[in-house]
């Protein structure tokens, strides 16, 4: 039993990071932290300190989107990190989680004029804010090795309410881009052309809409199951496991 021990514990000490890779990954997650603090009190401001003529005056997209567009496209790293084995995520579906949110900045609310002033854009950025201000704030602490229990609990839970209303938000900006494309062809490429290719921006708006439909289930249930193997699958079981 004791060889299996010392067996067991050689793999895991060679993929201990190394200094350098667990300052490179507290920097990122802190700093998406602090990225995403800034958009949550933007929007806090936007709505509720702030009156109507500040809003008259500008859309919420006009107020958020340099630091949006930072901090969403910055979670790109996040495929890097896991594909390079930095981090122990599946990077299939880190691919999925931020292919579809970059999909909205990019592809829907920076592509369309109807996606800017969508209903669904501050329903999905409060989700979205919320929701990595605690995941990174979990990655980050998690690093130093200093992770508080309500922590973990926040990052095994929120998800439960936050995830179908941030792809509510999402759905709704991708309807209202493509009403917009619909009546505009914009982002398309129509035959004849030197490329002997077509490209409908409306179609592949919709694709990606009916792709929601077996994906987003899938990640939902993994998050689930991660909810289950940290958490034990109840709030009573996880304060219980911490008793013991």
């Amino acid at each position: 039993m004791s060889a299996k021990a010392v067996k067991t514990s050689k793999p895991s000490a060679s993929k201990e990071p190394s200094a350098v890779t667990k300052l490179y990954l507290f920097a990122y997650n802190a700093g998406q932290v602090a990225g995403w603090s800034y958009i949550l009190w933007q929007l806090v401001n936007y709505y509720l300190l702030q009156g109507p003529e500040f809003r008259a005056q500008q859309t919420l997209w006009e107020y958020t989107r340099l630091a949006v567009i930072i901090f969403q496209n910055a979670a790109f790293v996040e495929i890097l990190n896991a594909s390079f084995g930095l981090v122990k995520s599946n990077p299939v579906v880190t691919g999925f989680q931020v292919f579809s949110r970059m999909m909205v900045v990019v592809g829907v609310v920076m592509a369309t004029p109807t996606g800017k002033v969508s209903p669904g854009l501050p329903i999905a950025l409060f989700a979205w804010a919320i929701t990595e201000i605690i995941r990174y704030g979990y990655y980050a602490l998690n690093i130093v090795k200093v992770v508080p229990h309500f922590v973990v609990f926040l990052r095994y839970t929120t998800f439960i309410v936050l995830y179908p209303i941030g792809v509510t938000g999402e759905l709704l900006c991708f309807w209202w881009a493509q009403s917009y494309a619909r009546e505009n062809s914009v982002w398309s490429v129509v035959m004849p052309n030197k490329w002997n290719a077509t490209f409908s921006y409306f179609g592949f708006l919709w694709i990606v809409m009916l792709g929601y439909i077996p994906i987003f289930p899938q990640l939902y249930l993994h998050m689930f199951a991660q909810r289950r193997k940290i958490l034990g699958g109840a709030p009573s079981g996880a304060a219980k496991k911490k008793a013991n």
